[in-house]
């Protein structure tokens, strides 16, 4: 039986968090205690998980979302937006314990930078079962991407999972908390950006938060530095260096880190190689901030390759 075009694409599994961001941009940001008004309202889709998904598809993968939702229209309207994407949802699941993910965020109507607080939710909800429930996926995956907002248990079960199998497991480590060297070991592409990196190494330098994630065990490291690019490292290879950022006018840099993310599993899926997959992911990224909302804004592959 020949495959078709869907089959043919490469294969991405997204573990993690769903939210729905209730976005207000302001005229700058307020400090604590101030109140400031006159900002415009927008709801965009979110989560570092559903943002990376959304990205992934866009990028040209097929794309599996493997996450949970609660029992209300903020998650009915998630799933929605996946599944108009073509993403898999069979594994996004429904819960009745808990509210579905919410994200409040300002947005500086000059810089362009945010502010981000994220509520208890269904994404907590995402469990050691839900992975081994979803083994079919795993194992017709050619790479799987996960975060840290969902518990830490669900993420060592992917790694886990990814290890059984063979999988590459790329992680993104944010929101930054300290990780067992065992979940490091089972890495083959950690990223993070600059702040994360320093929190988790407790280093400085980047070149030596890069060396610092090379001797906890992982294959490659990427380090994303906003305007300024990213560093690579592959430690198998040995091959490392900068890539410069693609220089755009940013009118919303909420989900660019996850584009990237996103759009550098695909090209890992596809075969182009560490600092080939970073190149086009900075593209990538560099033209999402150019575009309001974290999955709205995503590019699509048309736009890049």
């Amino acid at each position: 039986m020949s495959s078709s075009p869907e089959s043919s694409k490469p294969r991405v599994i997204v573990a993690g968090s769903s939210n729905t961001d209730l976005v207000v941009f302001c005229e700058r940001l307020p400090k604590p205690g101030e109140t400031v008004l006159g900002g415009e309202f927008k709801t965009f889709g979110g989560g570092k998980g559903a943002n990376q998904a959304v990205a992934a598809a866009r990028a040209g993968g097929d794309v599996t979302f493997l996450g949970a939702y609660g029992n209300d229209s903020f998650g009915d309207g998630a799933r929605d937006r996946l599944a108009k994407e073509g993403i898999r949802v069979d594994h996004f699941r429904r819960v009745t314990d808990a509210p579905s993910g919410v994200a409040l965020i300002l947005v500086d109507g000059v810089t362009r930078d945010n502010l981000i607080a994220v509520a208890k939710s269904a994404n907590e909800s995402v469990d050691p079962a839900m992975i081994s429930a979803a083994r079919p996926a795993f194992e017709a995956a050619d790479v799987v991407i996960s975060q840290l907002e969902i518990k830490d248990e669900a993420v060592y079960a992917v790694a886990e999972i990814c290890s059984e199998l063979g999988k590459q497991f790329i992680l993104n480590p944010a929101p930054a908390r300290p990780l067992a060297n065992s979940l490091y070991k089972r890495i083959n592409v950690l990223v993070v950006n600059e702040h994360e990196a320093r929190s988790l190494s407790g280093e400085e330098d980047i070149d030596a938060t890069v060396d610092w994630f090379g001797k906890q065990g992982c294959r490659a490291v990427v380090v994303t530095l906003g305007a300024a690019g990213a560093k690579f490292a592959n430690f198998a290879d040995g091959k490392r260096g900068s890539m410069p950022a693609t220089k755009v006018v940013p009118v919303d840099t909420t989900g660019a880190g996850d584009c990237f993310v996103g759009w550098l599993g695909v090209g890992i899926a596809e075969g182009l190689g560490l600092e080939r997959a970073v190149q086009r992911a900075i593209k990538a990224a560099s033209l999402k901030t150019t575009r309001s909302g974290a999955q709205d804004g995503m590019p699509y592959r048309e736009e890049v390759v």
